[in-house]
């Protein structure tokens, strides 16, 4: 994302938790109220301070657990396929990395719109997490050709949508398995290599290439973020989402969090708990 923050800083990208004071001139918020915060850095801390228009009220049926790791991928995920990828009902979408957070959070809107859901990861165990939240069907891209086997899912015609945090090798072989008019959303880069698309493959097809800068585009478009969430949590109000998170630490405990993550151990989101009495 280009974004070098100068040292000193404190780590974490979202949070959840208690208002514990306001300023003067605030509003909508006040002392009590169930919040998340989403931002660049800043999230582990014991208290943040954030201005009003970058808090997010969460619904009290939605534990702190959860909202403290649902903002950044459902907000992602919506935004990918609502704005990105203009999904509609009764079309596929394929998901690589179907089973990391914002993977997940992907099959499982996918799965709510009304899509036919492909999950592509790279082992057994990740895709039955995969379907547990809904994927339909499952590749495994680390023995299966992922053009081949998407088409073969989707009667020949490719996937209308294609959802890609992963880049590297998988990037290009998903994008051969697009269906005419499909929607390739790139989101992340996770395999760690930058993939270069060769840019007939579009023009063959007649699909775009579409970027997915969800944080970017929430300061550009503040209402129809705040929009997309209330959507979010109507669904997960009516049991038709299921965040996952795979594992929770003490603040203490915070090497062994990141090592669930850069050993690819975790599935989900892993949540870092400043204190356990916070419910």
């Amino acid at each position: 994302y280009q974004i070098k923050p100068d040292l000193p800083f404190v780590a974490g990208g979202e949070a959840a938790g208690f208002v514990s004071e306001v300023g003067r001139d605030v509003t909508g918020f006040k002392p009590g109220d169930r919040v998340a915060v989403v931002g660049s850095v800043g999230a582990f801390a014991e208290k943040i301070l954030r201005k009003e228009s970058e808090l997010i009220r969460i619904p009290d049926s939605m534990s702190f657990d959860i909202a403290a790791g649902f903002c950044v991928a459902y907000g992602t995920a919506y935004y990918a396929l609502k704005q990105c990828g203009n999904l509609r009902k009764g079309e596929s979408v394929l998901v690589l990395g179907a089973a990391g957070g914002v993977g997940l959070a992907a099959v499982d809107l996918s799965r709510a719109l009304g899509a036919k859901v492909i999950a592509a990861a790279s082992d057994v165990n990740k895709l039955a997490i995969a379907e547990s939240v809904g994927a339909h069907d499952s590749i495994r891209y680390d023995r299966d050709s992922l053009k081949d086997r998407t088409r073969l899912l989707t009667d020949g015609n490719g996937a209308d949508v294609v959802f890609d945090p992963v880049g590297g090798d998988a990037s290009e072989q998903a994008l051969r398995a697009i269906a005419w008019n499909g929607r390739f959303l790139v989101v992340g880069f996770a395999a760690g290599e930058i993939p270069r698309l060769p840019l007939n493959l579009p023009l063959l097809k007649n699909c775009s290439i579409c970027g997915v800068f969800f944080g970017a585009w929430a300061q550009r478009y503040p209402d129809a973020y705040v929009s997309n969430f209330n959507e979010l949590f109507a669904l997960f109000g009516e049991g038709l989402l299921h965040p996952v998170v795979s594992d929770s630490f003490t603040l203490g405990d915070f090497r062994g969090a990141f090592a669930s993550l850069s050993e690819r151990r975790a599935t989900g989101k892993v949540i870092l708990r400043i204190r356990d009495e916070i419910q």
